[in-house]
């Protein structure tokens, strides 16, 4: 690359190759590597995500711009996605994960390369990242997870609390659609016999996803910081706070903090050089400067960056969308050694159920100003105004503070009470109120009642119909201006965020304590600004044409509400390899009261696949529907290739 004097090093591509794996299944890659004859470190990225077409805009943001650094960058499809041999059967099988220990083996031992190996990525590829950190392999010495989740029960996108997201249907169709999608050219002139082999023995994972309702082996597998005596390289963990994967960065910081590094901003799922809501950071320089001091260095000392680099929010007036936060970048050590607790015995608070002890009222209907999790990365979908919701559930509110209040960690809420024969769900929201009334979100938690402390299944909890819970919200780094107020509002419903059993009866609330991580003073200024964002790359090779921005609607018909959302037909051109991928989605959540509850979502994602030899369409629509019983959901899967029938499949889970 030339176009730029600060780039040492022009950059030699390699659109596709291969890596054999031990058993002879041979995964793609797409390779950039600086003209240089001397050996060099590596990146990699690792994820199941289409180097050919689905994110390959967004690879050649980042790979080019480390190559023309110095280093050996691959990106390679995990086994059974994109144009990689082999099959997955689920997220994080163990093939996957002996997969990419594999890849690091093989890139070490390249000619190009010196041997020092780093690996990177956002969510999944984050995810991949943290768990091959675990009993890294000896070439690997460093990794940046970037919106990844470090418990995947607890803070992914199927469970919160125990309780199902409505995020786990949504990623539920769209996982099979990525799989089912054609592989390229570059499989060989058979490619045909290999999409059609791989949509006959593609799975549907959200039958385990349902199946697991507790944290046990399943959920515990890949999640690291089950394991986190066992990292053993520097990671940097990478958030955002309107991220459904936010406790990560500072939970992972303060197990490991001689390993860890954090930097949160409020940003939702997004790399945070196109991170929203800004402001966004220019993640490349920054992964750089990373990357310079651990594969760039024998023997590298510890570095003196701040162990957390936080985006500290304060109140925005709530909306849709937000293009800035308000706040500023602070730094500190690890939040459970910065903050004190400050306990509240919520007796003394004003209640709107008067003295103890006070009910949660069994009403379906809270939840409509939620938003989404932030987990797709859609440009809008934040938390409304509470006050609606705030209306119709059990609140405590202390007066106007007399002085600011910084809340720096996770704040724990601890309830005892008793339920009726369905235990059921406490949601548990903390909110900023303004002056005039306006209630902004800070942080939120959710607990199934039937769950013991573990999150595991405990079936005599229900029996007693007795509980004592502690509830976890979301970990935050927020200011509470002096004269607003803070607001904690128990709700036994959230919908449609989450799809859980709804109670027919109040949830009574004996005793209750909100533990706060609050800073005796305000944190430092950052010692050295973090990096400004760029638009990379300098001279895009494609384009993207929306016809229509996402919309959201609300509606009610009867004893039904509705809402859903729609992302119209997304379009990119890719020039060098003559290609246009394009997705549309659309969501549709109901609520339904006239007989009992009954919540339903409803999902369909598509995908278009327009190349030289052909067109490939590929979707998925499935329904969920959960009742007091149980949540039971159809899916069915259709491939056309040049608008002809190629595939279907069904699944039904009762």
């Amino acid at each position: 690359m030339t176009d730029q004097p600060e780039y040492p090093f022009d950059v030699s591509e390699t659109d596709h190759l291969w890596i054999e794996m031990p058993d002879g299944v041979r995964l793609a890659a797409r390779l950039w590597r600086p003209v240089t004859q001397a050996p060099v470190p590596a990146i990699l990225e690792y994820i199941p995500y289409r180097k050919t077409d689905m994110v390959r805009a967004r690879d050649e943001r980042n790979h080019p711009y480390f190559a023309a650094h110095g280093y050996a960058c691959i990106r390679v499809d995990m086994r059974g996605s994109g144009d990689s041999e082999g099959h997955m059967p689920d997220m994080y099988a163990l093939a996957e994960l002996n997969d990419a220990r594999q890849v690091i083996e093989w890139l070490a031992a390249q000619p190009w390369c010196n041997g020092r190996v780093g690996m990177f990525g956002t969510s999944w590829g984050g995810t991949a990242s943290l768990q091959a950190s675990v009993n890294a392999p000896a070439p690997l010495k460093a990794t940046i997870a970037v919106c990844a989740t470090h418990d995947r029960f607890e803070d992914d996108i199927h469970y919160m609390g125990g309780c199902i997201l409505s995020d786990t249907f949504e990623w539920g169709a769209t996982l099979p659609s990525i799989l089912a999608s054609p592989p390229s050219l570059n499989v060989g002139p058979e490619w045909k016999s290999f999409w059609k082999e791989r949509i006959g023995s593609l799975t549907f994972p959200l039958e385990n996803w349902l199946r697991e309702e507790g944290r046990g082996d399943f959920w515990r597998h890949g999640s690291v910081i089950h394991t986190a005596d066992a990292l053993s390289v520097p990671i940097l963990s990478v958030g955002g706070w309107s991220d459904r994967y936010s406790n990560s960065v500072m939970s992972l910081v303060d197990a490991r903090p001689d390993l860890v590094w954090g930097v949160v901003g409020p940003w939702g799922h997004h790399y945070p050089d196109h991170g929203s809501p800004g402001p966004a950071i220019g993640f490349q320089k920054l992964a750089l400067e990373w990357w310079d001091h651990w594969l760039k260095s024998d023997q590298p000392h510890t570095p003196e960056w701040p162990r957390l680099r936080v985006w500290m929010r304060e109140f925005d007036t709530p909306g849709d969308s937000l293009a800035q936060r308000s706040g500023a970048w602070v730094q500190s050590g690890p939040a459970s050694q910065e903050s004190e607790p400050q306990d509240w015995d919520l007796s003394t608070l004003k209640s709107s159920d008067g003295p103890a002890p006070w009910s949660v009222p069994a009403d379906p209907t809270v939840g409509q100003t939620a938003g989404d999790t932030g987990y797709f990365g859609r440009p809008s979908g934040l938390p409304l105004d509470q006050t609606g919701d705030d209306a119709r559930s059990l609140v405590f509110e202390t007066a106007p503070l007399a002085q600011d209040v910084i809340i720096y960690g996770s704040v724990t809420l601890t309830l005892r009470g008793e339920t009726g024969d369905n235990p059921g769900q406490i949601i548990a929201r903390l909110s900023d109120v303004a002056p005039d009334g306006v209630a902004a979100r800070v942080s939120y938690g959710v607990r199934n009642l039937a769950l013991d402390e573990n999150l595991d299944r405990t079936p005599s909890a229900a029996k007693t119909g007795e509980f004592n819970a502690d509830i976890r919200l979301h970990s935050t780094a927020y200011r509470v201006r002096k004269g607003h107020s803070l607001r904690l509002a128990l709700s036994s419903s959230y919908w449609p965020l989450i799809h859980a059993k709804s109670s027919a009866l109040d949830i009574q609330i004996n005793q209750a304590s909100l533990r706060l991580p609050v800073l005796p003073d305000a944190p430092a200024d950052l010692s050295t600004p973090l990096p400004t964002a760029q638009d990379l790359p300098v001279q895009k090779r494609h384009s993207t044409h929306a016809p229509a921005a996402l919309t959201r609607w609300t509606q009610t018909k009867g004893n039904c509400i509705e809402m859903g959302w729609h992302q119209p037909l997304l379009r990119t051109t890719f020039a060098q390899t003559e290609t246009i991928f394009s997705y549309e989605t659309s969501m549709k959540h109901s609520l339904d009261t006239s007989d009992g509850v009954e919540q339903q979502t409803s999902i369909c994602h598509r995908m278009v696949f327009e190349r030289p030899d052909g067109i490939a369409e590929v979707s998925v629509a499935l329904t969920a529907r959960t009742t007091d019983d149980r949540t039971t959901a159809d899916a069915g899967l259709d491939v056309a290739w040049n608008y002809q029938p190629f595939a279907t499949r069904q699944w039904r889970i009762l």
